[in-house]
């Protein structure tokens, strides 16, 4: 391979890797029986929230500050990504008794 090849194959793979989060994950959370669990989920920007439904009614999950609002069918999934800091309370708009909180690290 040539010096100006492998220069540039090693630039991409630089600059590539730095497009991509280094840590992002993705974190399950669980509506069943009518309950958000966990209720509490630290989390840093960039990380996947995947709301599992395992009730046979829907639920959603939607934020106070409109940061996102998911619509989960009975026994399907749906996700967000978090992509700003700061503390966000969801809940249910179907059952408002359904509260949860995520805590999201930059």
């Amino acid at each position: 391979m040539s010096s100006g090849r492998h220069l540039a194959t090693l630039a991409f793979l630089t600059f590539g890797a730095m497009a991509v989060p280094a840590h992002a994950a993705t974190i399950q959370i669980v509506m069943q029986n009518l309950v958000i669990s966990p209720s509490e989920v630290s989390a840093k920007v960039g990380d996947t929230i995947e709301w599992v439904n395992r009730d046979i009614v829907a639920h959603t999950a939607t934020a106070r500050n409109g940061d996102f609002d998911v619509m989960l069918a009975p026994k399907k999934t749906g996700s967000a990504v978090l992509k700003k800091p700061g503390t966000v309370d969801y809940y249910c708009r179907f059952h408002p008794n359904m509260k949860a909180m995520l805590k999201i690290a930059p």
